[in-house]
């Protein structure tokens, strides 16, 4: 079969008005992969007495909840052990499944822990990947399926503030990439998600230096033209690959620049894409690079595979948006950026609030919802090139997962408590 049929036959799915109405969340950034939700009817305003289904205690974690029908699927630590947890959509637990021991607690002090790779489910199969290296398959039933770890498979990771990467679900297949400052090699991977075995493993080659060699930034889809390529960034390059073999399509380079170079260049956010347009984004407010289907080769700053090249306003941690011919790039710093996706013109650059933001946010029902790491704060702003704040939400809880939408809720996944968010609920 072929390896996009599942997808194609989802995003059909979704243009249904029912499935609008209750579609599922099926990995990190929802149905699409680029944080963009069909659903109406939202709550824009909330507190802990107003507008909340439910909320529920879970163990800590900063994965981002994933559902399917009514269920569903967490990870995070309990224990000394990092386990996967089913919950009802009426915020009820079902069962805990250990995939392994822990070995930090914590991660950068109060950042996060092992449990911050999300989940990613088909519908019949959860696939979950842990900082230890723990990669398990489950049924809906909690039924382990396989397990391999993949630092015993691939080499020890070196990485400084644990393994965030979550690996990529589509059809047949899950897509990891392993860029740690290891000696071992920087691996892509596809692997067959019946079994959990290899089915190709290419070097990802790079010159980069120091910490610069460490990315955290997750693999996505691009359909670059006729064929769908994968592409992953890190180690100063972003580079697009053959899903039949792994090998190098594309290589968009002069992200890290050798007249300036910095060892300390290590990638956190990740790519956004959608029909004609991969946007590339660095870190520490620096380069961003919009790229044209079409692309392949080596290509360089001002190429004619570029939409555009900004040298400023790269956001640190949260991954960026595209919705109706714009970009937004939410900052670490809580300021948000809008630009033309086709110019780069930027339209505002505005503070939503203070402290860290490190969730990447999601559009839905025509909304941005941003979170904040440290005031437990969800700002709603509302998507166009006039900055417009609608409301600022504040619960007793600090976030860094991103959030799930389905059946007309907001899922908010606190450190430890997880929020069901419904229009009117009692």
């Amino acid at each position: 079969m072929n390896t996009h049929i599942s997808t194609l036959l989802a995003l059909a799915l979704l243009s249904t008005p029912m499935a609008a109405r209750a579609e599922n969340w099926p990995s990190w950034r929802g149905p699409t992969n680029n944080g963009i939700s069909n659903e109406t009817n939202l709550p824009t305003t909330w507190t802990e007495t107003k507008n909340i289904a439910w909320k529920l205690t879970i163990p800590k974690g900063s994965s981002t909840p994933v559902i399917w029908g009514d269920r569903i699927f967490v990870t995070g630590s309990e224990n000394k052990d990092l386990v996967l947890v089913s919950v009802t959509t009426d915020g009820k637990i079902l069962w805990k499944r250990k995939i392994g021991p822990e070995a930090r607690a914590s991660i950068r002090s109060d950042e996060g822990n092992e449990a911050s790779p999300t989940p990613s489910t088909d519908g019949k199969l959860v696939f979950t990947y842990v900082g230890t290296g723990e990669f398990c398959c489950f049924d809906f039933e909690g039924n382990q399926k396989w397990k391999f770890n993949a630092q015993k498979r691939y080499g020890n990771f070196s990485i400084q503030h644990g393994m965030h990467v979550t690996p990529l679900l589509d059809g047949d297949r899950l897509y990891l990439s392993l860029i740690t400052n290891t000696k071992s090699g920087h691996w892509v991977i596809a692997l067959d998600k019946m079994t959990g075995e290899e089915i190709w493993k290419i070097n990802r080659e790079s010159d980069a230096r120091g910490e610069s060699r460490e990315s955290y930034a997750s693999p996505i889809l691009w359909k670059n033209g006729d064929e769908m390529n994968l592409v992953v960034l890190g180690a100063d390059y972003t580079t697009g690959h053959s899903l039949k073999d792994g090998s190098e399509v594309w290589r968009l380079s002069d992200l890290n620049p050798k007249s300036k170079y910095s060892t300390a260049f290590r990638i956190i956010a990740t790519p956004v894409a959608e029909a004609g347009e991969l946007v590339v984004p660095t870190c520490r407010g620096g380069i961003v690079v919009a790229l044209k289907s079409g692309a392949k080769g080596t290509i360089k700053a001002g190429s004619e595979y570029e939409y555009w090249r900004i040298n400023r306003g790269a956001p640190d941690v949260p991954s960026p948006l595209i919705h109706d011919g714009l970009v937004y790039l939410p900052r670490e710093n809580g300021v948000l950026i809008c630009l033309d996706a086709k110019t780069g013109k930027q339209y505002y650059e505005e503070r939503i609030g203070s402290g860290r933001y490190r969730s990447s946010p999601i559009i839905a029902d025509g909304n941005i919802y941003l979170l904040s790491r440290d005031s437990g704060t969800v700002s709603v702003v509302k998507a166009g090139r006039d900055f417009k704040l609608i409301s600022n939400n504040k619960l007793s809880e600090n976030f860094t997962a991103s959030p799930s939408v389905s059946g007309g809720r907001l899922y908010l996944r606190g450190f430890s408590t997880l929020y069901a968010i419904q229009e009117s609920a009692k």
